[in-house]
């Protein structure tokens, strides 16, 4: 045992590579603290803070790799009085052989900051963290949990059942509208916040599923959205960029008028378009994915230009 836990402050917040080193009791007590501490999401749709707050850093799919998670939160932990953290969903799941059991100490450790900065992480649902609705290949999360601690389903759905308080999407006051694959397209009568509220099943396999109409890799599973689709409903939910995760051809790539951009933060999908973060202004009109600046993670080894 290493001593008593604590997720206040960063003195009691573990790094990855302790949670790797954890015995079954230590992770016991972590996820009884994170079960008293991480808030559930007030309504499917989050709302960031706007001024004084700055930016936001939002990453996106780490699937597994801490060691990108850890270099993306850095610079929002420089400043955390006047930034957000923001990760775009699927923080699990083909985690790279450089990380151990990876999607453990990746979801552990960003279930910490969301304890300690409840008003300013936000990690928001991909389809990896909704796999209890909508099952999802591969699943490495319970095998990785039963290498770490022992077979022990209880202790996969404790961790699971974290992930699934983050929200399903989130909205700056300043234009952008965040989701790990797309925006609910039920169309009629109903409103589209409401669609946040109580998604219907459809609704929710549009937002943790939907696919870029842009994207040469398509899955099957819902109609990929177009120009005009991206239009109606930012038009509805007032805002003017949508920026996601979900797709790996699509990194990096700004498409539909500079309306849509796409982020991973995983070395797992670097051959795409790199190991992404972007900063997203807080504090001023965001009209299109230009006034979004992205940077390349120094986890790639290898040299970008930074910022782009």
């Amino acid at each position: 045992m290493t001593g008593p836990l604590s997720v206040r402050g960063a003195g009691g917040r573990r790094s990855p590579e302790e949670i790797l080193k954890f015995s079954p009791e230590e992770a016991d007590e972590l996820l009884e603290r994170l079960e008293s501490e991480v808030p559930f999401a007030s309504g499917g749709l989050a709302q960031l803070p706007g001024e004084p707050n700055e930016e936001a850093t939002v990453f996106g799919d780490t699937h597994g790799d801490w060691r990108s998670t850890v270099a993306a939160s850095a610079r929002f932990l420089e400043e955390p009085g006047h930034r957000c953290l923001v990760g775009l969903g699927d923080y699990v799941d083909r985690a790279p052989e450089d990380c151990g059991e990876g999607s453990v100490a990746n979801s552990l450790y960003l279930l910490q900051l969301v304890a300690q900065f409840p008003d300013r992480v936000f990690l928001i649902q991909g389809n990896h963290e909704t796999t209890r609705r909508f099952p999802v290949l591969p699943q490495n999360l319970a095998e990785e949990v039963d290498a770490l601690w022992g077979p022990d389903i209880a202790r996969y759905s404790r961790l699971l059942a974290l992930l699934e308080r983050g929200p399903i999407a989130a909205l700056t006051s300043k234009g952008v509208y965040l989701a790990h694959g797309g925006f609910p397209r039920g169309g009629g009568s109903r409103n589209v916040r409401d669609a946040f509220r109580a998604p219907t099943e459809d609704e929710l396999m549009d937002i943790v599923w939907g696919e870029c109409g842009a994207s040469n890799r398509h899955r099957g599973i819902t109609t990929p959205f177009d120009s005009l689709d991206l239009t109606r409903f930012l038009s509805a939910i007032g805002a003017r960029v949508f920026l996601r995760g979900h797709d790996p051809d699509m990194v990096g790539k700004s498409v539909y008028q500079d309306r849509c951009l796409t982020l991973h933060t995983s070395r797992v999908y670097e051959r795409f378009g790199g190991v992404l973060v972007a900063r997203v202004p807080l504090d001023r009109p965001v009209h299109t994915t230009k006034d979004i600046a992205v940077e390349h993670l120094p986890t790639e080894g290898r040299s970008f230009p930074e910022p782009w």
